[in-house]
């Protein structure tokens, strides 16, 4: 199980990471670009991922745990974390990869070379 606070401190732990509202969620950002939201309601995570780091990750646990959100968005690699179900150093492992699906190469390289 990760908590509210964990996703805030894990995310915003990346280079230029800022939190913003994003309707009734909570969005993180780099350079103005989302890759992850927290819907605090469902206590669920939504992660922008590659498609395949979309279908690795969905491995994780049974069809409620991590999933690829169910509509259109789900198809360009939004995916659903439900934060009572899992660990985390996966949901971490997780969050780099979507932080650097979205950042600008030079600062993904910083998290995909550690």
């Amino acid at each position: 199980m990760i908590t509210e606070q964990r996703v805030r401190a894990l995310a915003l732990s990346f280079e230029n990471a800022e939190e913003l509202p994003h309707f009734e969620k909570i969005s993180f950002r780099v350079k103005k670009k989302i890759f992850a939201t927290l819907n605090l309601k469902e206590n669920r995570a939504t992660l922008k991922l590659s498609e395949t780091d979309q279908s690795i990750f969905s491995l994780y646990g049974d069809k409620t745990t991590v999933y690829p959100v169910p509509n259109k968005w789900g198809k360009m690699g939004w995916t659903q974390f439900r934060l009572d179900k899992i660990e985390e150093a996966f949901f971490y492992d997780a969050l780099v990869a979507a932080y650097c699906e979205v950042a600008p190469k030079i600062l993904a390289e910083k998290y995909l070379n550690s």
